[in-house]
């Protein structure tokens, strides 16, 4: 790497807000040895025209032995920021791979077929006559052979070992907070009917612990082999075959990870497993892989390992010489490099100013009481209540609301439906999530989106949200065994820090730009006490932000206000005098809370 290159390759035409003081910071941080820069950048810092500077400084096929790496790969784990980046002028030279199945075929009568299921990969031996032009092999081609291919972080890890994509001299990962939590999602292996393709055909035994686990994964595993092999036999494959036996071999490679990982005793990868409850007991053959017959059926399992450092050296640090990590939210250099399997004393941490004004970004103290399970039924429609007077405040803008889960979301529609406020609100599908953000963004109407699970990589600048409310501190889920092991462990400032890294991730969505403005409202009552919690993880630019929280003064509640978009707005100043208590009595509360699991236990989706 040559990191003298940084302010050359930097492809903006000039520099904005705290960019070229990054840069240099940047440079400084690699010219000191550091084989990782960790850059943690807050929300409109340009991190994709940071890390396009970064990705050009790696060297170049001339200057290196040709077994020596060089070029670089630009990785996200959010697909939204991959479509950002290929759509973008200033990053024309990141050339953008994506997986088959993003593709179709170009033969004329395959036109509708994805490329993962062409004639090329369902008949043996098929010589296609036009793969020069396939899309797919095409954007192949040219980004295993330019100096910066561009791909999410789930084709990254799986192109570990690939032929085509070999090591590279820099690694640039976009928005890498979650890299430990991605890298153990992708590492889980589910088994269950939907990812096994002949689970009907098992009789699964009763799991009652890791060993156990491993000698069934390895008998299920040699089953897939023999599977794959009867279709491999065949000379012909039908669309659903193509299918089977690219998951029968996806899961042979991830029994045998498992496998491998749980019996080296260097490894330093803790698994768990859980096992549902069995399917209703049938009659019929027993699967060929069931080496104990005579023991109790059990259900679909999952296999799950937390802080896979081994797994993470194969699929990302293995990829490359020098790496550079840019978020806003890396809120703990040491705790992160203890996540992801890093050494911190190479890693340096280079942190970029917020150069949006503090005022532009508010955030309202709006709390209603606890969103916690056991107190969901009181909250929820305070909360709601809440939002039709915060509507009535925006009568002429939209407004998006984080709803956490699908059961918030459904309660809230119901209730703001019976306010009468229902023709200005929208809601989203599992199925249809993308589709119905999309029509809401496209929408002159200044709707109401209730979201789920849309705390990052959204982009709502402008007039496309000016406020947005957390209903819910977003506390990871205290019956996942991962988090319940950690817990146990004591681990509660990795906890708070996760929750505080979502909130953070969401406050950036509707302020995109130093002369953009958006307000966030605050819902739950315990996001004023994560923020207490996880204090000395939260940046300084979002402290201030916390600082100057303050009380709205709302309208009373009159819900056909909230559909008037002649109304004339209500200041946004001063402080509420419609509920109990002041600012300081609940900070007093919030100091004499008995546990930190009565605060926070949380055990629906």
């Amino acid at each position: 790497m040559n990191p003298d290159r940084i302010f050359e390759e930097f492809p903006a035409p000039s520099f904005r807000g705290a960019q070229e003081q990054a840069l240099r910071d940047v440079r400084d941080a690699f010219a000191a040895g550091n084989d990782v820069v960790l850059v943690r950048a807050p929300t409109g810092s340009g991190k994709s025209l940071l890390a396009r500077a970064i990705a050009g400084c790696a060297r170049e096929i001339g200057e290196v032995e040709p077994s020596e790496a060089s070029g670089a790969y630009y990785t996200t784990p959010q697909v939204s920021q991959l479509d950002d980046v290929a759509t973008d002028d200033l990053l024309s030279d990141l050339n953008v791979i994506r997986g088959k199945s993003n593709y179709t075929c170009i033969l004329p009568n395959e036109r509708d077929t994805p490329v993962n299921q062409a004639p090329c990969v369902r008949e043996r031996g098929y010589d296609c006559s036009v793969q020069h032009r396939c899309p797919y092999f095409s954007d192949r081609a040219i980004a295993s052979n330019r100096e910066i291919a561009a791909m999410t972080l789930a084709y990254f890890m799986q192109t570990a070992g690939s032929e085509v994509f070999r090591k590279r001299d820099v690694v640039v990962i976009d928005e890498a907070h979650g890299l430990a939590e991605w890298a153990e999602m992708y590492a889980t292996i589910q088994l269950g009917p939907r990812t096994v393709p002949f689970w009907d055909e098992l009789r699964v035994p009763t799991v009652d612990g890791l060993d156990r686990a491993a000698r069934y994964a390895e008998n299920l595993a040699q089953t897939c082999e023999r599977r794959k092999d009867d279709l491999l036999a065949q000379d012909s494959l039908s669309p659903a075959e193509v299918r089977e036996r690219d998951r029968l071999q996806e899961l042979i490679g991830e029994l045998d990870w498992f496998v491998s990982d749980y019996r080296d005793p260097q490894s330093p990868t803790t698994w768990l497993v859980d096992q549902s409850e069995p399917r209703a007991s049938r009659s019929g053959d027993r699967g060929e892989d069931d080496a104990d017959a005579d023991e109790e059926p059990g259900g679909p399992l999952t296999i799950k390992p937390m802080d896979p450092e081994r797994y993470l050296q194969h699929t990302v640090w293995d990829r490359g010489n020098t790496f550079a990590l840019l978020s806003a939210t890396i809120l703990n250099k040491d705790a992160f490099c203890r996540q992801v399997g890093l050494n911190p004393a190479t890693v340096a941490l280079v942190d970029v100013p917020h150069t949006f004004p503090v005022e532009h970004r508010p955030l309202y103290d709006v709390t209603q009481g606890k969103m916690t399970y056991e107190h969901r039924d009181e909250t929820v429609p305070k909360i709601a209540r809440t939002i039709v007077r915060i509507m009535q405040t925006h009568p002429d803008e939209k407004g998006l609301v984080h709803a956490h889960s699908y059961d918030i979301q459904e309660r809230l529609a119901d209730l703001l439906a019976d306010f009468g406020v229902g023709d200005r609100v929208r809601t989203h599908t599992r199925e249809e999530r993308d589709a119905d953000l999309e029509a809401w963004k496209a929408s002159d109407d200044p709707d109401v989106f209730l979201s789920v699970k849309m705390e990052e990589a959204l982009d709502l600048k402008g007039d496309l949200c000016r406020w947005q409310v957390l209903c819910k501190a977003p506390f990871l889920n205290t019956g996942d065994s991962r988090v319940a092991h950690r817990l146990e462990e004591g681990q509660w400032a990795w906890y708070y820090r996760t929750a505080l890294r979502t909130v953070i991730q969401a406050c950036g969505r509707v302020v995109r730009a130093p002369d953009d403005h958006g307000a966030t409202y605050l819902a739950d009552s315990s996001l004023l006490d994560l923020f207490d919690r996880a204090g000395s993880d939260v940046p300084d630019w979002f402290a201030a932000q916390v600082d100057r929280m303050d009380e709205p003064e709302l309208p009373p509640f009159e819900p056909r206000t909230a559909l008037s978009a002649s109304r004339e707005r209500t200041p946004q100043n001063g402080r509420r005098d419609d509920r109990d208590g002041t600012a300081s009595s609940r900070r007093s509360r919030r100091s004499s809370r008995s546990s930190p699991l009565a605060d926070v236990w949380e055990t629906d989706q």
